[in-house]
């Protein structure tokens, strides 16, 4: 009952092989589960389970705090922080809307506002030009000034500009503001803008 091995096999005839020997074979290719803590982009959202290198998660995502590996201790934790931070069922509020008394008499007071302020612009001008400004004013540029210098918002109608503001000095910038607001003593609503050199 011999048995003839010929090639390889007559070397491993005899010869037992300890089962760690091969298992590193293919380490480079392995790919840990983890759960990521903070949405991280090209690699998932909060709460879902990726598979990462063990390099990356090791390097990267646990002294950052960004992932955990996906053990049932942390999945336990991953799910009580979840329901307890996620956000409930929202009580419907009920909006009760301001009257058309109220909303005539708080565009009167914005209009008035208006009327009495003197926007300030900055603006660089041209060398050896004179008062020409390097870059002109522009009606969306008028509409960010007044709602950071006084708080008012605007709608890009309600300036009319015909063409950008291209010199320094004072203008006059007519306003057409909806008609239920009452004009001041027989004026016309009118912005004025001081546009200062930079």
């Amino acid at each position: 009952m011999a048995c003839l091995h010929y090639g390889k096999n007559v070397i491993r005839r005899n010869t037992m092989h300890h089962p760690l020997l091969f298992a590193v074979q293919g380490v480079r290719y392995r790919k840990l589960e983890v759960i990521l803590t903070t949405t991280i982009d090209k690699l998932g959202k909060a709460g879902e389970t990726v598979e990462v290198a063990p390099g990356y998660f090791r390097n990267y995502l646990m002294p950052r705090l960004l992932a955990v590996p996906n053990i049932d201790k942390f999945v336990h934790l991953i799910h009580e922080q979840r329901r307890i931070y996620q956000p409930r069922e929202v009580e419907e509020v009920k909006v009760v809307s301001k009257t058309e008394e109220i909303n005539v008499n708080e565009y009167k007071a914005a209009a008035n506002r208006l009327a009495k302020a003197k926007l300030s612009i900055r603006k660089f001008i041209i060398e050896g030009a004179g008062t020409e400004v390097r870059d002109p004013v522009t009606k969306e540029e008028i509409l960010a000034e007044v709602a950071r210098q006084l708080q008012i918002q605007l709608e890009p109608e309600n300036v009319y500009l015909p063409t950008p503001l291209s010199t320094l000095g004072e203008h006059k910038v007519p306003l057409r503001l909806p008609k239920s607001i009452p004009k001041p003593a027989g004026e016309d609503w009118i912005l004025n803008i001081k546009i200062r050199k930079r």
